[in-house]
């Protein structure tokens, strides 16, 4: 089954809404493409349309959040960090206002859209941010229920979603939790530790190598911050080495955040497979992934590498 976790948002803002009369909805003269238009549709009095005005649109949601509102603010991730920083830094993250960004199309799997829409320095950006929690959900299942624990959650956050359909990882049985991460396959050899779309992808590398007698641990770090520093200071020390895959820029990424909780607390070698360079071009989501080289296949090289390197 393949569902985009922008579908998912749009679906889960409808019945949020209908739960809490304090929930109102922000968008930038992009609802169609962020799927608020389904939640505008159903409650046109409480949504917003600001415009083609992001820094506007953020500065609005804080007073609405300041004024005992529980706002969702949705544009694309590379105008929701970049467009926005300023806004996010100084009227949310610093007074810690109960804002909650929801960025669509992130990555580079926006595809023909090309490079000026395509968010790829979006987690670096806001993960520097106070007070701001960061996820990035594998699939739809996991895009509601991260919709639903941030509404119910006081404080800023960042939720990351994608424009493609990607394969849905988990059933109805799943249960999200800020902070936590989840195994989703065990192994000794090597840990795979993905965020976002490049979860199904990790699963795929792990079962391939798996039926040439590597086994792989598969670990869905949905939650960028906080960081679940216990799983990983735990899959470094029973595997000896881990491989990070994500959409987004090497530098500043999970697999940097995951590297400084290695160096202090178990150093094995790493590999990242990720974005090495801003050279993303238009193309079709699967070509740009194969072009930036996040593909199962990569993260599959990525771990012979890895444990070609244990001590």
């Amino acid at each position: 089954m393949l569902e985009s976790t922008r579908d998912a948002y749009g679906k889960a803002l409808v019945e949020l809404g209908k739960k809490n009369p304090d929930i109102v909805v922000l968008d930038a003269d992009l609802a169609k493409s962020t799927k608020t238009i389904t939640f505008a549709k159903e409650f046109p009095g409480r949504f917003f349309d600001c415009g083609i005005a992001e820094q506007n649109m953020m500065s609005i949601a804080a007073g609405l959040a300041a004024s005992g509102k529980v706002p969702f603010a949705s544009t694309f991730a590379v105008f929701a960090s970049g467009r926005c920083f300023d806004q996010l830094r100084v009227c949310i993250a610093q007074p810690s206002l109960n804002v909650k960004v929801v960025a669509t199309h992130g990555g580079i799997t926006v595809g023909e859209d090309g490079a000026s829409h395509q968010g790829i320095e979006d987690l670096a950006l806001i993960s520097t941010l106070p007070n701001f929690t960061v996820i990035v959900p594998a699939d739809s299942v996991e895009a509601v229920q991260a919709v639903e624990a941030a509404a119910k959650t006081q404080g800023p956050f960042y939720i990351r979603m994608s424009r493609s359909k990607t394969p849905v990882v988990f059933g109805d049985d799943y249960k999200f939790a800020i902070g936590k991460s989840v195994i989703i396959r065990d192994g000794k050899d090597a840990a795979i530790i993905a965020a976002g779309i490049m979860v199904s992808p990790a699963i795929e590398a792990a079962e391939r190598l798996a039926a040439r007698g590597i086994n792989c641990r598969v670990i869905n770090m949905a939650t960028v911050k906080p960081l679940d520093e216990e799983i990983v200071i735990k899959a470094a020390a029973e595997t000896g080495c881990l491989i990070t895959a994500e959409e987004h820029l090497e530098r500043g990424g999970v697999g940097s955040a995951i590297a400084q909780v290695v160096a202090r607390n178990e150093p094995v070698p790493m590999e990242f497979v990720a974005i090495e360079r801003n050279n993303a071009k238009s193309g079709k989501p699967e070509e740009l992934l194969g072009r930036c080289c996040l593909t199962s296949s990569d993260i599959e090289e990525a771990v012979r590498s890895c444990i070609g390197r244990k001590a």
